[in-house]
């Protein structure tokens, strides 16, 4: 079965607002002030990486129909940069060991690399 990033990054999006509203509403005055801040950065590249996502869907399911598939590269990154981005962030805001923040610059390579990927895929077409 392969994947469908638009339903992925559409699920994405929905689990970014919720995930910003309860940092905005549910940790407010329970997390310090710069953890909040993390939290925040945290939400906004899911966010990020939410929308590439719904947009490499998008442009993928496109050319499925022009019988011109692609290859699901850009979303697995996509996805993966997020996820390894986002939950290192969350986790270091709760008070993980700091350790963890070395996962951050990977999610931010696979972030970076889903993107020139997609850019890549685009330009191609």
């Amino acid at each position: 079965m392969k994947p469908n990033f638009t339903s992925i990054g559409a699920a994405a999006a929905a689990l970014g607002i919720a995930l910003g509203a309860f940092g905005a509403h549910a940790l407010r005055g329970k997390l310090p002030e710069t953890e909040l801040l993390i939290w925040e950065t945290a939400t906004r590249y899911w966010l990020v990486g939410a929308f590439g996502l719904l947009f490499f869907g998008a442009f993928q399911a496109k050319a499925e129909l022009e019988l011109r598939p692609l290859s699901p590269l850009p979303g697995w990154l996509l996805l993966l940069g997020s996820l390894l981005f986002a939950a290192s962030l969350y986790a270091l805001s709760l008070g993980a060991p700091r350790v963890l923040g070395a996962i951050t610059p990977l999610g931010g390579l696979c972030l970076i690399a889903g993107f020139l990927s997609f850019a890549w895929a685009a330009r191609r077409r």
